[in-house]
């Protein structure tokens, strides 16, 4: 196979894309059946090459690169690996393929930067079916490192295997993902997306509360609605709703309804100038109002084999004692309990305990979080509260109280992205490490939520999900099974003892 690589489609995937083979020392042929697209595409990856040279951000020569707008598929004729690029409609690109394949020599091959549809289906009914696969890249190209390559049922593993090195030397970092509905990324995405929705839907928190907890406990680098903002409701709905049709609408990747509104309603987002959010110069930006300060709580407060809010509490210079009981609570001063998420309610936990209760959400790393919510039980005195408050902004941290809801934030929504995780590797979607790579580099994730999984225990997070489907009764939180069989274990979700 030649090192002629040919790109079909000058919008932006299919412009980054070119511009990464460009700069990899590949001759380009870019296509594009509007007119004047591939010309004007050609000459947009050479003034920002330009630019990135002039900035010192890369080393090379624009007008070096041999890049070549082309008008007609039989330009591609000498072509050893061909990228589409196009609109993502199964019928389409089948076209598309079918006349590749004739174009075409027999060594090509033939790959689809689709970011849902199966190669399976693409190269149902060509007489090579062998020589396609998927290439997903990832928006913008250029600075994107991660690459999805999804075999079909008949690609050919040497095929795949040249496909992922020659894509590797191009700097970027390739994952095997099974032709599954959304492959890893948009799979195992979702819930990032679904969990903020429904506890907007519940009015539990406002959009801008549940961003900044995201942010400041789970060290996400984008909250949910900044980030749905910045990608577009319309795009986002978009591959929501395609991986729920091709689930069978399983309510585990079921669209919002208020996300739907605000695609009807135009509000798409930075590109329409109002999505969650409004944008433009006389649009303040999103900011979270954080509780109030209160006084660091006076009195004793007492560990009861809490080990898990110890490292988050240890941060106020506040003196603590232990305690005799087991129950995994903090005393505070006034009686009150403070008690780490495991999914149920404040109120559910007050019958267990006999007390007012206040639930502390999960964060990444204690040690290190600047933010945190905490739900107070129905009923729960102000004085309580007020002291919740006091000693987690004496450990540095912005408190923002939300409603009493199941799983707060971070904790419901982490747990929801390991168990499709672990869904995903049990049903041999991809690998621990491909899936954790996948959602660091492709979703901008602090840390894979196989990890991450394994980081909280399978039986923490299997409690949790429990909790959830206790409180809504919905399948929409059932177990992974493989995840259920590491809870009852104590195993890794990979296995390991």
């Amino acid at each position: 196979m030649n090192d002629v690589v040919a790109v079909v489609g000058a919008g932006t995937m299919g412009t980054g894309i070119a511009q990464v083979a460009a700069l990899a020392g590949h001759q380009v042929l870019l296509l594009d059946t509007a007119p004047g697209a591939a010309d004007r595409a050609v000459s947009g990856i050479r003034e920002r090459v330009k630019t990135l040279v002039t900035r010192g951000k890369i080393d090379a020569d624009p007008d070096a690169l041999d890049l070549t707008a082309v008008d007609s598929l039989d330009a591609l004729a000498s072509a050893g690996l061909v990228i589409e690029a196009i609109v993502e409609d199964l019928a389409v690109k089948r076209r598309l393929f079918a006349d590749l394949e004739r174009a075409v020599g027999p060594e090509c091959v033939l790959a689809s930067n689709t970011s849902s549809l199966s190669p399976t289906a693409i190269a149902a009914g060509l007489e090579r079916p062998d020589r396609v696969l998927g290439l997903h890249f990832f928006n913008p190209v250029p600075r994107m490192r991660l690459v999805e390559l999804i075999a079909g049922a008949d690609t050919a593993a040497e095929l795949a295997d040249w496909t992922a090195a020659l894509v590797e030397r191009w700097g970027k970092t390739v994952v095997r993902a099974a032709a599954t509905p959304g492959f890893i990324v948009n799979r195992i995405a979702r819930p990032y997306y679904a969990e903020a929705w429904r506890l907007y839907e519940e009015r539990a928190a406002a959009p801008e509360v549940i961003d900044a907890v995201l942010t400041g406990a789970g060290g996400f680098p984008m909250g949910p609605f900044a980030l749905m903002d910045l990608i577009g409701h319309d795009v986002n709905e978009a591959v929501t709703r395609s991986v729920w049709t091709a689930f069978g609408q399983d309510p585990r990747f079921a669209p919002a309804p208020a996300q739907r509104a605000l695609v009807e309603a135009g509000r798409l987002g930075r590109k329409s100038g109002r999505g969650v959010y409004g944008y433009g110069p006389d649009a303040p930006p999103p900011e979270a109002t954080a509780a109030a300060p209160r006084p660091v709580p006076v009195g004793e407060v007492t560990f009861n084999g809490a080990a898990d809010l110890h490292p988050l509490l240890t941060r106020a210079e506040v003196d603590f004692r232990v305690g005799a009981l087991s129950n995994d609570t903090v005393v505070l001063p006034s009686g009150a309990l403070l008690v780490r998420s495991t999914g149920a309610t404040a109120t559910e936990l007050v019958e267990e305990h006999g007390r007012a209760l206040i639930v502390v959400d999960r964060t990444l790393d204690d040690a290190t979080a600047s933010a945190v919510a905490i739900a107070p039980c129905d009923g729960c005195p102000e004085e309580a509260l007020d002291e919740a408050i006091g000693l987690l902004q004496a450990a540095g941290l912005a408190v923002h109280v939300v409603d009493d809801t199941p799983g707060l934030i971070v904790t419901r929504t982490v747990a929801m992205l390991v168990n499709l995780a672990a869904d995903a590797l049990q049903q041999g979607v991809a690998t621990a490490a491909d899936i954790d790579t996948a959602m660091r580099l492709g979703a901008g994730h602090p840390l894979g939520p196989i990890a991450w999984g394994d980081r909280w225990g399978a039986e923490t997070v299997d409690e949790i999900l429990a909790a959830l489907q206790e409180s809504y009764g919905e399948p929409r939180y059932r177990r992974a099974p493989l995840l259920r069989r590491r809870a009852l274990t104590g195993a890794t979700l990979t296995g390991a003892e």
